[in-house]
């Protein structure tokens, strides 16, 4: 009796029938070619480019004008008339600017820290009031929030008049008699204050719900444990709510760094910057060089000085932010 072998597979007969190997995981190797490695970019390029001709086109032509003489008679004929580094030199050697640019410094840190503290007190009082008391201040602040600029600057205008303001006749009804016709736009310094008090009720709304929002989600397990330590109030907001908060803290100041480094309607629409000039900040004299006398040369100058200063900021910003998060790696 003979014996027939056979085999299980039969051997392929073409060379396309031959199964796939496997990548080492199991799963199918796939070999990706030039368009899946550039889809990605492709996909970004709209918004690059947008975003480019938005915001680094208008950078880009301040920084050239800022080598320019641009006055009304070149802008008008339409003239090019290159000046290298003479606007900054300008500016850099007025002793006004330098003047202008410590009491925007100045003024910017004030109304800054002011505001964050006061956003800060606010957001955890909200959190130990009973829940009317939270939302009748919730109401008031979105209010104060959504007044316009313009209607704010004129009731901070009648509340602070000489004559009819109710400031004054307020504090000559409670027995100080010194403060009738007081005028508390007579010197730059006291402009200034009524502009930062403005300026500090218009922000406080914005960083109280921002603080409010990191304060809220803060477990309350730490706080009874804190509690049953026998930690007092100021220990437990150190020990507790001051980490949690920081980060959210070092956002909210940087962004208000930035906003009241820029503040122009409220000087404007207050005192032009007077009186005599003392109460102008940098975005002001920009304006003064730029609209009123037509050196738009000078003035993009000036914006190019405020865009490095903001970038240091920015900088020292990031700097904090790349360190805090190498901390908590």
């Amino acid at each position: 009796m003979t014996a027939v072998h056979t085999t299980d597979a039969a051997v392929p007969t073409n060379s396309s029938s031959a199964p796939r190997r496997a990548a080492p995981d199991g799963a199918p190797r796939r070999r990706g070619g030039a368009f899946d490695r550039a889809l990605p970019y492709l996909l970004l390029a709209p918004a690059v480019v947008a975003i480019l001709w938005l915001i680094g086109w208008p950078v880009l032509s301040v920084v050239v004008t800022s080598f320019r003489k641009l006055n009304l008679r070149e802008l008008t004929r339409g003239e090019v008339v290159w000046t290298g580094l003479d606007n900054y030199t300008e500016i850099l050697g007025d002793p006004d600017f330098w003047t202008i640019a410590v009491r925007t410094v100045v003024f910017t840190g004030v109304v800054v820290i002011v505001s964050v503290l006061a956003g800060l007190l606010i957001a955890l009082l909200m959190r130990q009031v009973s829940p009317v008391v939270r939302i009748l201040l919730q109401v008031a602040m979105l209010l104060a929030w959504a007044m316009p600029l313009l209607a704010a600057t004129t009731v901070y205008q009648w509340i602070f008049d000489q004559q009819y303001g109710i400031l004054n006749k307020t504090l000559v009804k409670v027995g100080f008699d010194s403060f009738a016709g007081f005028s508390w736009f007579s010197t730059g310094t006291s402009t200034l204050a009524v502009i930062g008090l403005l300026i500090v009720w218009q922000a406080v709304p914005f960083l109280a719900f921002s603080l409010y929002a990191g304060a809220i989600g803060i477990p309350k397990d730490q706080y009874e444990a804190a509690g049953i330590d026998g930690a007092s109030a100021w220990q437990t907001f150190r020990a507790v709510t001051w980490p949690e908060l920081r980060p959210l803290l070092l956002m909210v100041t940087f962004l208000s760094l930035l906003w009241d480094f820029k503040v122009f309607a409220q000087i404007w629409a207050m005192r032009k910057g007077g009186p005599d000039g003392g109460s102008t900040t940098l975005p002001v004299y920009q304006y003064l060089e730029g609209i009123s006398k037509s050196h738009f040369g000078v003035a993009a100058a000036v914006s190019v000085v405020m865009v490095l200063l903001l970038g240091l900021l920015t900088f020292q910003y990031l700097r904090r932010l790349v360190r805090s998060q190498e901390g908590e790696l």
